[in-house]
C-alpha cells in the first residue's frame, strides 16, 4: 500500500463521508469519495481563504493598514472595517505583531506554492461580520474587536481557534508530503499564536474568560451537535489547550469551519458572516 492511500484513508476518517458529500454531493460511496476528494491546490485555497482573513484582521489591528495590493490576488474583494487598536501595553501590541507578520507570510507562502491557480482574496466584512457573532455569543448587540485590546484578542480568538481545528483536520487529506509537512508547520505556528491568545486572555481576568467561553459556546452551536470546542476557563481552572482525554487537538470538517465564518449551522450555504460572497475556491459550501 503506497503512501497516498494511506493518507487518503485517514483523511476520510478524519474529515468524515459527510464532510466529503457536502463538498463533492454527486458522489455515491465512499470509493468514490476517496478517488475525488479535494486536490492539494484546492485545500491551500481553503487555507488561502482563512489566512487572508487573519492576515487583514491583524495587520489592521496592529498596523493600522491591511495587506498590499501584491498580496491580495488578481480580483481581491473589498474589506469593510478594521483600525488600530488603542493599544496601551507595548508588550500587547509586540504580540499582535509579530502574530500579523506571521500570517502575512501564510499567505505570500500559499501564493508562491500556488501560483497562477491561487484565488484571490474574497470579500470581507470585518464590522458586521464579526459583531454578528459577538451578538450570537451574547457579548452584545454592538461588538467591535478594533475597539480595545481585550476585544482585539478575543476576535482572534474566534477565528484562529477555529483555525488551528481546521489544519488538524485538513493536514492528513493533502497527498504531496512537502505541502504536507509546510501545512503541519503552519498549523504549529497558529497554535502557537492561540496559546498566546488565550493565555493572555485568562489573565485578563473574569470578564474576558467569561466572554471567550461565551465565544467559545457560539462556536459550538453552529458547528454540529457534538460539543468539542473549549473555552479558556473550565470548572475554574485555565484551560489554555483544548484537547481531548489524551491531550490531542480536536479536527474539525471544511464544512464546519464554514458554519462559523457564515455564522450559519444549517448545510448548503455559500455565504455569510465575515464573508458576504463566501470563500473563492472549490470548497466553499457548508
Amino acid at each position: 500500500m503506497n503512501d497516498q492511500t494511506t493518507s487518503r484513508r485517514t483523511a476520510l476518517k478524519v474529515f468524515g463521508a459527510a464532510g466529503a458529500a457536502a463538498v463533492f454531493p454527486n458522489l455515491g460511496n465512499a470509493v468514490g469519495m476517496l478517488a475525488q476528494a479535494p486536490s492539494d491546490a484546492d485545500i491551500f485555497n481553503f487555507a488561502l481563504n482563512l489566512e487572508s482573513l487573519e492576515t487583514e484582521y491583524y495587520l489592521r489591528g496592529a498596523f493600522g493598514k491591511g495587506m498590499d495590493a501584491a498580496d491580495a490576488g488578481r480580483n481581491p474583494g473589498p474589506v469593510r472595517g478594521g483600525k488600530l487598536v488603542p493599544w496601551q501595553n507595548a508588550d500587547l501590541r509586540y504580540f499582535m505583531e509579530e502574530v500579523a507578520m506571521n500570517e502575512l507570510r501564510h499567505v505570500r507562502f500559499y501564493r508562491k506554492t500556488l501560483g497562477s491557480r491561487a484565488v484571490s482574496r474574497p470579500e470581507m466584512d470585518l464590522t458586521g461580520g464579526f459583531a454578528a457573532a459577538a451578538k450570537a455569543a451574547g457579548l452584545g448587540d454592538n461588538f467591535d474587536p478594533f475597539a480595545s485590546e481585550m476585544n482585539f484578542f478575543l476576535g482572534g480568538m474566534l477565528m484562529e481557534d477555529v483555525g488551528v481545528t481546521a489544519y488538524n483536520g485538513a493536514v492528513p487529506l493533502i497527498r504531496n508530503k512537502k505541502y504536507q509537512q509546510a501545512a503541519s508547520g503552519i498549523l504549529a505556528v497558529e497554535a502557537y499564536h492561540m496559546g498566546m491568545a488565550r493565555s493572555t486572555l485568562y489573565r485578563m481576568g473574569s470578564e474576558a474568560r467569561e466572554a471567550a467561553n461565551a465565544i467559545s459556546n457560539a462556536r459550538d452551536t453552529l458547528d454540529g451537535p457534538k460539543d468539542v470546542d473549549q473555552g479558556i476557563s473550565v470548572g475554574g481552572k485555565a484551560n489554555i489547550v483544548p484537547s481531548d482525554a489524551d491531550g490531542i487537538a480536536f479536527t474539525r470538517t471544511p464544512q464546519q469551519v464554514l458554519n462559523i465564518v457564515y455564522l450559519t449551522p444549517r448545510k448548503g450555504v455559500t455565504s455569510g458572516g465575515i464573508f458576504p460572497k463566501g470563500l473563492n475556491g472549490a470548497i466553499r459550501r457548508t
